[in-house]
């Protein structure tokens, strides 16, 4: 199964700045991550809810700021 299809009815939540979004879903143990400009056509990115956590953890402790 592919990232996309996995999300088939999946509620999508998007997140934008400067005219950039990002759109976060969250279906059957996994969360799935897409490009806001593609109108749902493009690739997902697919990741359990335990790599998503661990990378949403990272983020707040400041692990990916330059």
């Amino acid at each position: 199964m592919d990232g996309g299809s996995r999300f088939q009815g999946a509620i999508w939540r998007s997140r934008c700045s400067n005219g950039n979004c990002v759109e976060v879903a969250s279906q059957h143990g996994w969360v799935g991550v897409r490009d806001g400009k593609d109108d749902g056509t493009g690739p997902v990115l697919s990741f359990t809810f335990e790599e998503w956590r661990a990378f949403i953890t990272a983020a707040k402790n400041g692990e990916f700021d330059v």
